[in-house]
């Protein structure tokens, strides 16, 4: 769970506040729980396995493989194995280091994230080759959650790893959206966008999916490696030239994805595609849901509440300042509604790197809202992955209030220096304001609050 390093919490009321944010997370975390929601949605009565409403007689089936990436694979594919115990067969899900759990029947691929490694290509690779092995009597279930587009890696031929992750690097330091970044990693990939439900003909493939992405779009999660692909290679050519980017890529990537444009090369299978025939996804969890469940805490805890969005991206400091001018709103006039309220929003920001510094975008999002709402009593500012990983650090996000600045001031850490070098981490770490949860095997994007008490 959610951990703070001791330090000053800040003056009355902020006290108060910093818990009750702490415990609306807290609810957040317990509704995005992967587990759960395999096990809402997958039901076995006698030897009939039932998803979604759609059968899957089980005495028709030789064999079932469990194959899948994300941060919340290891979780889902223990909800799996307790379901159906010895009737899988085996299976390969890549996760991300130290996202674990202990399993009899399915194997678990540790690799890199959120630039891919050669673990992960191995680990693709493998799985590739099992979905390819599937037979007309077999059954692929297929877990998908935050972080596979990232942990399924298979550059296509002549693109090589260290080529993905360079453009990989390029992408997620220019401000691109995830569904832009994916568009282009279907394009350089022989197990995306679809591709991998093309593997596995004539085999049955059930995929379930934990959103991660805004709007759940089944061709996005995960970058779609089950879903049919409405985009194409002059799309994925057009997210680099909005981003300047088509001269700074490899040359491998330009030159594959030129190729497909010119319509030298076959596309990613599209919605009428003979691989979806036998084809179900199903979305299982998402954003949403840890959104309503912090709603629900914030009301029992005696708080008005206001969902903004589950929907929002966007540059990361300017989210920031909008949610802090709600809050200002709410203090000088009582509108939209009168405090004591809880603010909350979902989805997820990007961050245009800029600076040398370490942090994150919720961290980002933290040091940004706190210097729009420095010196306002009674304002306190939490956001976090669910995921428990915010950039690349150890932290899931960070906490804030309206004396925050004045705290670092008596430090000596200046709160603008840090936000223009990208630096929030180390901003954060000497206050004690740093949230750390540790490996959640869980990813429904973000969940930003903000408290905004009486005064």
């Amino acid at each position: 769970m959610t951990k703070r390093a001791s330090s000053p919490a800040g003056p009355q009321p902020e006290v108060a506040l910093r818990r009750q944010a702490q415990l609306i997370f807290r609810a957040a975390l317990r509704a995005a729980d992967p587990a759960q929601a395999v096990l809402r949605h997958l039901r076995l009565r006698g030897n009939t396995l039932t998803a979604g409403g759609r059968r899957y007689p089980l005495k028709t089936i030789r064999n079932i493989y469990v194959l899948g990436a994300g941060k919340a694979g290891a979780a889902m594919a223990a909800a799996v194995e307790r379901l159906l115990g010895r009737r899988v067969t085996g299976g390969l899900i890549n996760v991300k280091y130290g996202h674990l759990a202990r399993l009899r029947r399915i194997e678990l691929n540790e690799c890199g994230h959120p630039v891919p490694d050669s673990n992960g290509v191995r680990g693709a690779q493998r799985i590739a080759d099992l979905a390819a092995r599937a037979g007309q009597d077999d059954l692929i279930i297929c877990l998908i959650s935050g972080g596979a587009s990232a942990l399924l890696p298979a550059p296509a031929p002549p693109i090589s790893l260290e080529e993905k992750q360079q453009t990989t690097r390029l992408l997620l330091a220019s401000g691109a959206t995830i569904h832009e970044i994916n568009t282009l990693r279907k394009h350089i990939s022989t197990i995306k966008g679809g591709q991998l439900a093309r593997l596995a003909q004539p085999a049955a493939v059930l995929s379930l999916l934990l959103s991660d992405v805004i709007g759940d779009d089944l061709e996005v999660i995960g970058s779609g490696p089950t879903a049919p692909d409405p985009s194409t290679f002059a799309d994925a050519l057009a997210v680099l030239d909005r981003y300047q980017l088509r001269g700074r890529v490899p040359a491998a990537v330009r030159e594959r994805l030129e190729a497909g444009a010119a319509g030298q090369l076959t596309e990613t299978p599209k919605a009428d595609d003979e691989a979806f025939r036998r084809t179900q996804n199903l979305i299982i969890g998402s954003n949403r849901l840890a959104v309503d469940a912090a709603e629900g805490m914030a009301r029992r805890l005696g708080l008005r509440t206001l969902v903004l969005s589950t929907r929002i991206e966007g540059e990361t400091r300017e989210v920031a300042r909008v949610h802090a001018a709600i809050a200002r709103e709410i203090l000088a006039s009582g509108r939209p509604a009168k405090p004591p309220v809880c603010l909350i929003s979902g989805g997820e920001t990007t961050v245009t790197v800029r600076g040398a510094g370490l942090g994150g975008r919720n961290q980002e999002f933290v040091l940004s809202a706190a210097i729009e709402l420095a010196g306002l009593p009674g304002v306190v500012v939490l956001s976090v992955g669910t995921d428990g990983t915010d950039g690349p650090t150890d932290a899931a996000g960070a906490i804030a209030d309206g004396a925050t600045l004045a705290r670092a001031a008596r430090l000596g850490l200046d709160a603008r220096k840090h936000l223009a070098e990208n630096d929030s981490y180390h901003f954060f770490e000497p206050l004690g304001d740093l949230l750390k949860t540790g490996p959640t095997n869980t990813n429904v994007m973000d969940v930003r609050l903000v408290l905004v008490g009486r005064g």
